[in-house]
């Protein structure tokens, strides 16, 4: 299973909105196949994996989530299986798809075919984590990434920022935006820094097959517009990427970009009928790059699921602009994170930390 999963890393920048999942089958202690999840319209994990072996009569199949039963752009994956003769499948995951559900464990059963279920389940949950919130909720995994000082300040007074943390902090960068469906930004950001949040094939560090893979889908950029007051050359408008605007229902269109609207809250517009709007478009990654309006607007409505923290260790001193415009006034009213991974990119620290939420 540890291999199915390596495979299944292999697929996250291109599967969205399907599931990256990976697929080994073994005989007799001997790999047979490996296969992990094309793009949108290819084949999925387990028929890549069956492609490769010489027969898969008697084989066990180990897959990181349940294969599907039903038919979508390609055929039912259970089908294949059966078809190939294998006696045993083991998965990590039950698909919380209500068009799999516990359906492909069934009929895989039903065909005679002996069904493991729950192995490195924590790893596999880890790894489709923005899946398996899209389909239980109606959206995926939203991180908010920051770059900052140690004393947590973003840029400098003036607006000052580049560059706070060092090559290897934005070379991680580049492969998170990589790596999502969706890069949310407000319009301050669009003002202030005319920034174009697309993936640079050159900063990623890829070579190959993986370079071709994590530039095979751009993410699409959205921002948060009300009023439509995105300027026409704005770099977020470049055709290297798709470009949604959201705005208020009577705010015009800005040309260049799909126009979307949402209504408007006492808070501006509606977070959270954004990220369903989202959701219904299949996005399992959400990040967030924005200034500390934004940021703290998506805190306060406990929309944040992870902040993906990237340290330098530098002090901006109290002048300078924080993380998040956000006030408490007694401890306990205080945002409670809980640490997933810390580690050293340089001489920058990487923080992922999840938002501990109430039940």
């Amino acid at each position: 299973m540890e291999l199915a999963l390596a495979e299944a890393r292999k697929a996250r920048f291109w599967a969205s909105p399907n599931p990256h999942v990976g697929c080994v089958i073994v005989a007799d202690n001997e790999v047979l196949g490996r296969g992990f999840t094309q793009p949108v319209g290819g084949a999925h994990a387990e028929v890549m994996a069956l492609s490769q072996c010489p027969s898969s009569q008697g084989a066990t199949a180990y897959v990181t989530l349940e294969p599907c039963a039903h038919q979508g752009h390609t055929g039912p994956c259970v089908e294949a299986l059966i078809s190939a003769g294998v006696s045993r499948v083991v998965g990590a995951l039950k698909d919380p798809n209500p068009s799999v559900s516990g359906k492909g464990y069934e009929r895989l059963e039903a065909a005679g075919i002996a069904v493991t279920q729950g192995v490195c389940t924590e790893a596999a949950t880890a790894e489709l984590t923005g899946f398996l919130l899209r389909m239980t909720r109606g959206w995926g995994r939203v991180r908010l990434k920051v770059a900052c000082s140690l004393d947590g300040r973003t840029a400098m007074a003036s607006g000052e920022s580049q560059w706070i943390t060092g090559a290897l902090a934005r070379q991680d960068v580049q492969r998170q935006r990589a790596a999502s469906s969706v890069i949310i930004t407000g319009i301050g950001t669009v003002l202030a820094d005319d920034c174009s949040l697309t993936v640079r094939s050159d900063a990623l560090g890829f070579k190959g097959d993986e370079l071709s893979r994590a530039t095979h889908r751009p993410p699409t950029r959205v921002v948060l517009d009300s009023n439509g007051r995105t300027p026409q050359g704005a770099r977020i408008l470049s055709t290297n990427a798709p470009t949604w605007v959201i705005t208020s229902p009577e705010a015009q269109p800005v040309a260049g970009a799909v126009h979307k609207t949402a209504k408007v809250t006492g808070a501006g517009l509606d977070l959270t009928a954004i990220l369903k709007t989202l959701g219904s478009e299949g996005a399992n990654e959400i990040l967030i790059e924005s200034g500390s309006l934004l940021a703290a607007a998506f805190l306060k409505a406990g929309l944040v699921d992870e902040l993906l923290i990237y340290q330098a260790p530098l002090l901006l001193g109290s002048s300078a602009r924080p993380l998040a415009e956000l006030t408490f006034s007694e401890l306990k009213e205080g945002i409670q994170l809980a640490y997933q991974d810390i580690s050293t990119l340089g001489s920058d620290l990487r923080i992922i930390a999840t938002v501990l939420k109430e039940d």
